[in-house]
């Protein structure tokens, strides 16, 4: 993936700032670039496959013989685990199901570690993409939650999460925040001037 350069980071701030100067919300925009390296898949998939091919072939033929089963497991092993490593084989051992709980997962830790549920009147807002996943998640506190419904931040996430698929990750996200933030202002308009939680994109290497 594509890293964001520093202009890219400072266009995604201001559109966090424009969006605060009309709404009370403190909006926070995370970027992973993934949200798990899931080394241990390649290890457990070697681990299986050293463990059966070689029983099945005893089983089935006769070879190797019972000395040499052994031989052939740590050999298969260590070659599956070297062959696996390559990282378009490896991709293809990560179930889907496993990406979006990984993904989905780490959102929720950085709502929690950006404070996000600590603002005045609850109105902390996350907008999360862990980017190899190719996932998108908007979440948002108690007293955001009626303003911003599930229905309407999954349509944004959907629109988001294809502009990722497309490798336009910047657009998606001011794309995605100037819409939080029009219809915020209209349910939930700024009443203090303040700035809670910072602007700056936050970047998970």
């Amino acid at each position: 993936m594509t890293p964001l350069n520093e202009y890219e980071q400072r266009r995604i701030a201001e559109a966090i700032a424009r969006v605060e100067q009309r709404t009370d919300a403190q909006l926070v925009t995370v970027l992973a670039r993934r949200a798990d390296d899931y080394a241990y898949l390649p290890l457990f998939w070697a681990a299986v496959l050293a463990l059966v091919v070689p029983g099945l072939l005893h089983g089935l033929v006769g070879w190797p013989g019972v000395r040499g089963l052994l031989v052939a497991n740590v050999l298969l092993f260590i070659g599956l685990c070297l062959l696996l490593r390559q990282p378009r084989l490896a991709d293809w051992l990560i179930p889907r199901a496993l990406r979006r709980w990984r993904a989905s997962r780490l959102a929720r830790e950085q709502f929690r570690e950006q404070n996000l549920q600590g603002t005045v009147g609850s109105t902390g807002v996350l907008i999360f993409v862990a980017e190899a996943e190719r996932h998108v998640e908007i979440l948002v506190d108690q007293g955001i939650a009626r303003h911003l419904d599930a229905a309407t931040r999954a349509a944004l996430v959907g629109r988001f999460a294809e502009q990722v698929r497309q490798g336009h990750t910047l657009q998606g996200f001011v794309d995605c925040i100037e819409a939080c933030g029009e219809r915020l202002a209209r349910q939930l308009p700024r009443t203090h001037a303040r700035n809670e939680l910072p602007n700056r994109l936050v970047i998970l290497d």
